[in-house]
């Protein structure tokens, strides 16, 4: 188990993918850190001079991708239905026959059963990558996400997946590379946001000129930890803190019953004016360079950690739950001392400690804020860049097709 050694990519007419067609699956291009990273692996393959081709129902970062260079090429793979499932085989199979497609790259479960069928079909090599916790309540449940560790080779997106890879399928000991997941440092630039964008997004959150934000960027489900935030909010309000406005950013994704249960909350609290939901936000850079504070309280083990190193290479102080892969992102006491931290981190579901590192953070004078952001950036530019998680993964890619 060894995280994939830095590959620098040379010019594309002499890269080993030059030429060669890569076919990436996943069930959309909606949101999220496994479609991110689709789209930046199609970038980095159309850079090699590789073709990069992304079945998927679509998304709204499909016209990402094509700007990219990528090809969308439209297919059910969200579906967990087992017959469609099972037809799916033979549809992959022949959109592969047909592309001339070298070699397979999964990013989700069910797509990984018919991608994993349709190349032992084909004779082609196949890659997962493991880019979440998976519950694995049954023995039902545990063989479904068994398929993630059934690649060629088994890319973790952390060394917390790749020891719960081990810890639940042994058998893929000797396949598993760890690759960071990899953040563009030329968009999370703080000189890379006008001051335009910032103004744009306060205005339409409502935020007053006066307010400072904590941020908590996520999907709207229980384990991202937005409850915990709006109990740290009221512990805060009850204990002074009168300027802070604390942002909810995220999809409901069709819970509505959540969504209920967040809007309940906040009204019992009587924090409707300082606690909001803002829905999706598509400027993410823009949103962590207006927070005076990011928070990732989750309340379940996240698989890496995205929003930490992005809060982070925009000098925005981040919290962050102790738990997962997400500690591996900040450096925070008593790993490490108090004069090094690039954050905090705190236990899982504790409001009262989630209020007194927010309290800390927000009470930073600006020299100190300062000097915390400088090595913020530092640390995430040094382990979790674009371009070392793009160049590892096509050095897989190459030593597959190698073989």
């Amino acid at each position: 188990m060894q995280p994939g050694a830095h590959l620098t990519l040379p010019s594309t007419d002499t890269h080993p993918l030059g030429g060669r067609t890569i076919l990436q699956i996943i069930p959309d291009l909606d949101a999220g850190g496994a479609e991110r990273t689709a789209v930046d692996i199609a970038k980095g393959l159309t850079e090699a001079g590789a073709r990069a081709l992304v079945a998927t129902e679509g998304g709204r970062l499909v016209a990402e991708l094509q700007a990219k260079g990528g090809v969308w090429l439209p297919f059910p793979a969200a579906t967990k239905n087992p017959l469609a499932m099972a037809l799916n085989v033979g549809r992959l199979a022949r959109l592969c026959r047909d592309e001339g497609v070298e070699l397979v790259h999964a990013r989700s479960r069910a797509p990984a059963w018919v991608a994993l069928a349709a190349t032992r079909r084909l004779g082609l090599p196949f890659v997962t990558t493991y880019h979440g916790s998976y519950a694995s309540r049954s023995t039902v449940k545990a063989l479904y996400n068994s398929v993630m560790a059934r690649g060629d080779v088994v890319i973790a997106n952390s060394g917390y997946t790749a020891e719960l890879i081990l810890a639940r399928h042994g058998f893929a000991r000797d396949r598993i590379r760890i690759v960071n997941r990899g953040t563009d440092f030329s968009a999370f630039a703080p000189a890379a946001v006008t001051p335009e964008r910032i103004h744009a997004l306060r205005k339409a959150w409502g935020v007053e000129p006066h307010q400072r934000i904590v941020l908590l960027p996520g999907r709207l489900t229980g384990w991202k930890g937005q409850r915990v935030l709006i109990e740290a909010a009221r512990l805060l309000r009850d204990g002074g803190d009168g300027d802070t406005a604390f942002i909810l950013a995220g999809d409901p994704q069709g819970r509505d019953g959540y969504v209920k249960e967040l809007d309940q909350q906040i009204a019992a609290a009587n924090l409707k004016d300082r606690v909001k939901r803002v829905g999706h936000c598509a400027d993410m850079p823009a949103a962590l360079l207006c927070a005076a504070v990011v928070t990732v309280p989750s309340t379940e083990p996240e698989a890496f950690g995205r929003v930490a190193v992005e809060a982070q290479a925009m000098g925005a102080p981040v919290i962050v739950s102790d738990l997962g892969a997400v500690p591996e992102t900040v450096l925070a006491p008593p790993q490490t001392l108090p004069s090094e931290r690039t954050g905090w981190r705190v236990p899982a579901g504790d409001a009262a400690a989630l209020a007194a590192a927010l309290g800390e953070a927000l009470a930073l004078r600006p020299s100190a804020r300062d000097a915390l952001a400088r090595r913020a950036r530092l640390h995430v530019e040094r382990h979790f860049s674009l371009e070392t998680m793009v160049a590892q993964t096509l050095d897989v890619y190459c030593a597959l097709l190698e073989r």
